[in-house]
């Protein structure tokens, strides 16, 4: 069987990883542009340029999508999330009855271990 491979905290990203550890969720943001992207990455994928900076999120914002997994015994739901900042990510939603989830439900961040054991940034209905 395959392990899943582990993504290393190389300088460049080291900062996201810090942050969930102290249950925060930070996201970038072009200087050009001014546009917020996520996944972390040091060139904005709107205008191109390298020039981009950390910005914490609230961690608030709404499911944009769900597919409940009843297959799943860990991490049943999957979600795509749209940050109150903008950005989409693809996440867990956690601490949550799957009945009372619904497109455009508000949410909150909440940083635990995946399934690798690495932190990730999973929601929680508000």
């Amino acid at each position: 069987m395959s392990q899943t491979p582990v993504p290393s905290a190389n300088p460049e990203i080291q900062p996201y990883f810090e942050a969930l550890r102290d249950g925060k969720l930070l996201i970038k943001t072009c200087t050009h542009c001014r546009q917020p992207h996520f996944y972390p990455r040091a060139g904005c994928p709107f205008c191109f340029s390298d020039a981009t900076e950390w910005l914490e999120s609230r961690g608030t914002g709404t499911i944009y999508a769900y597919s409940v997994l009843r297959a799943a015994k860990d991490l049943p739901v999957l979600a795509y999330v749209t940050l109150d900042e903008g950005p989409t990510l693809m996440t867990s939603i956690v601490d949550s009855p799957p009945s009372a989830l619904s497109n455009g439900a508000a949410v909150r961040l909440v940083v635990r271990p995946g399934a690798d054991g690495t932190l990730a940034p999973m929601f929680t209905l508000i």
